[in-house]
């Protein structure tokens, strides 16, 4: 096994707008900065995958990612395609995914501009244990009081299509190319039970798994992201706890602490089933 591997990973406060003052345990913040979402990263060769925590006290930006091809047009490394895992939503909480109908590129771009667009995203009520997946293209906003999870393709890629009167930058003409303004195809969702064990993902762009150890025998040496929601994980001396995420080669023997449950993510390579 490579001596960089397994290795926590830098974990990276991020403020937002949107973000809260006060984070759910483990977390906690020291300063009077609203925290919206925290990475996980480190020095070295830039990872394929990017884990978040995500904390919301308002809405935030109605916003689009781009797919590898249309990010390539602009001489970005990839697109940008995730998925959420629901820990926490407060009572009426809520989260905007896809448009109720279909809008051409022009009806888009006018209801970013006159706010109409606010009432035409198709907001869902939120719970724990809601699973997304969130395909390039989809028009979508994570709503005030909820805590979730997000693994990504690597790249801080958004386009901003309205933000509720906030001065920050849109970028209409890009988002409007990008997006793919339709209802949310009902089978990129499910209820999770956070106790069971389950692949949440199989590819393109990664695969991801619920449960508490390696989900298959004999995976190979490819390297894995390990998040335990609950517990801990240990590989070869090195232990993640709850909060915290690893890097680690999926060879790697585990010891997982009773009561631990954690996400396991890989990337998806070039000629890989």
């Amino acid at each position: 096994m490579s001596s960089q591997f397994p290795r926590l990973l830098d974990r990276r406060k991020v403020g937002k707008p949107w973000g809260r003052t006060e984070l759910p345990p483990p977390f906690s913040n020291n300063s009077d900065e609203p925290i919206g979402e925290i990475w996980f990263g480190g020095a070295g060769a830039p990872l394929d995958l990017l884990v978040k925590y995500l904390f919301t006290s308002e809405n935030l930006s109605i916003q689009v990612h781009p797919s590898d091809e249309q990010a390539a047009a602009y001489d970005l490394a990839s697109g940008k395609e995730e998925c959420w895992l629901v820990l926490h939503a407060d009572e009426g909480a809520k989260l905007g995914i896809g448009t109720r109908e279909p809008l051409s590129s022009e009806e888009l771009r006018a209801a970013a501009v006159d706010g109409s667009l606010e009432q035409l995203v198709d907001w869902r009520s939120v719970s724990r244990g809601d699973f997304y997946y969130i395909p390039a293209g989809t028009v979508h906003a994570i709503g005030a009081g909820v805590t979730l999870v997000e693994v990504q393709q690597n790249a801080d890629i958004t386009y901003r299509l309205y933000d509720y009167g906030r001065p920050r930058e849109l970028h209409l003409d890009k988002a409007v190319e990008v997006a793919r303004a339709m209802p949310y195809p009902e089978q990129l969702w499910a209820q999770i039970d956070l106790d069971g064990v389950q692949q949440l993902v199989a590819g393109p762009k990664f695969d991801l798994w619920l449960g508490n150890g390696w989900p298959v025998e004999g995976q190979g040496g490819e390297v894995a992201h390990l998040i335990p929601l609950t517990g801990s994980i240990t590989a070869d001396g090195v232990t993640a706890k709850a909060g915290e995420c690893m890097l680690c080669s999926s060879r790697a023997e585990l010891q997982t602490a009773s009561g631990t449950q954690l996400l396991i993510a890989q990337a998806r390579r070039e000629g890989r089933a």
